[in-house]
């Protein structure tokens, strides 16, 4: 493991969301008028708004909007408006904690998967944020809800990379974009009750401490479980693909990963202080705390971004990791999120001296 003054430091974090709030009892009684077969049918899923453990959760629009048809250009003029907005209003706010200007950066990764621009959000807003025309752009598409944590881990070394260079990471995902009135189906439903929008951003210099060192980081992918979670695309949009074993694939498969990508950084699970873990749901926080042995209700904070939220997909685990440093952060923590792939992705954190 490299010697701390080596070691990426990660200078700030900075989160926001969208204006519009839906209340999940509203988002409940809607969906039941519109997909009741489903509903009446299901014992299950009559109650799956109920089970999620969100109150509340931030959106692109409002909840009118997204009753009524809508297509690709529709769907794609809001993730750049919207998601401009919010990549530069994140942006902003991190560089500001970081102490210092857009000017300062020397590369910016965008991380985004519910939302295709090309060129990327990062360029679109590359005249609003003040960018230099030399900065690198390192945009990245297809992670899903591990995207938050392989964003860091890409940004951390390319801040390893190049000593004292200024790194900025960005995560914008506005999934509420996918919901689709011609999918009267359980994995569109399932991911209605628990979707939301938002975004997170955090600056990263070698050479500096700042809230934590990033110690290391890495990943593990499962072989044939592409079908897992991910998108299917079609004329109308993106269509969620989410098989309902995610609970139990996690209560099954990862800590054995994250035991994997710690002991290649020479850590093991218990020189950990604190997990801080993707929530997905309530389901899969649970599993989390038995694959861990962890005492039940100890991710408090999952529980409280979920609840608050909603799962935002990639930027989910920074607005968690956003609580956990303000509660103060352990000698040592470890981010963890599973994503499409299948895949489990880490990054450990170490406590600024």
């Amino acid at each position: 493991m490299a010697s701390e003054g080596r070691l990426p430091g990660l200078l700030s974090l900075a989160t926001a969301v969208p204006e519009h709030v839906l209340m999940q009892p509203d988002v409940a009684t809607t969906m039941h008028r519109f997909f009741s077969d489903i509903f009446r049918k299901s014992e299950t899923m009559a109650g799956i708004f109920a089970s999620t453990g969100i109150g509340k959760r931030h959106a692109a629009r409002p909840l009118e909007w997204y009753l009524e048809p809508r297509g690709w250009p529709e769907r794609t003029a809001v993730y750049m408006e919207v998601g401009a907005d919010l990549f530069v209003e994140v942006a902003n706010k991190a560089l500001a904690a970081a102490g210092c200007s857009a000017g300062d950066v020397d590369t910016v990764v965008f991380v985004s998967t519910s939302g295709i621009a090309t060129p990327s959000l990062d360029a679109v807003v590359h005249a609003r944020m003040g960018f230099r025309a030399d900065i690198e752009r390192v945009p990245v598409f297809g992670l899903g809800c591990a995207g938050g944590v392989t964003g860091l881990a890409i940004a951390s070394r390319l801040a390893q990379a190049r000593p004292g260079s200024t790194v900025l990471m960005v995560t914008v995902e506005l999934s509420s974009l996918a919901f689709r009135l011609d999918r009267p189906d359980k994995a569109h439903l399932i991911s209605t009750a628990l979707f939301g929008d938002g975004a997170a951003a955090c600056v990263l210099r070698t050479g500096e401490q700042g809230l934590a060192l990033i110690e290391g980081a890495g990943e593990q992918l499962w072989p044939d479980t592409l079908g897992i979670m991910g998108w299917s695309m079609d004329p109308v949009g993106f269509g969620v693909i989410l098989e309902p074993n995610v609970p139990s694939f996690a209560a099954t498969n990862l800590k054995p990963a994250v035991t994997g990508i710690l002991g290649r950084m020479g850590l093991a699970t218990e020189d950990i202080g604190r997990f801080v873990c993707h929530p997905g749901g309530t389901k899969v926080v649970a599993a989390i705390e038995r694959a861990f042995s962890l005492d039940q209700g100890a991710l408090d904070h999952e529980r409280g971004v979920l609840a608050d939220f909603g799962n935002m997909s990639a930027p989910t685990v920074l607005f968690i990791l956003d609580r956990v440093i303000a509660q103060g952060l352990p000698d040592r923590a470890t981010l963890v999120t599973m994503g499409p792939g299948f895949t489990a992705s880490c990054v450990s954190l170490a406590q600024a001296a």
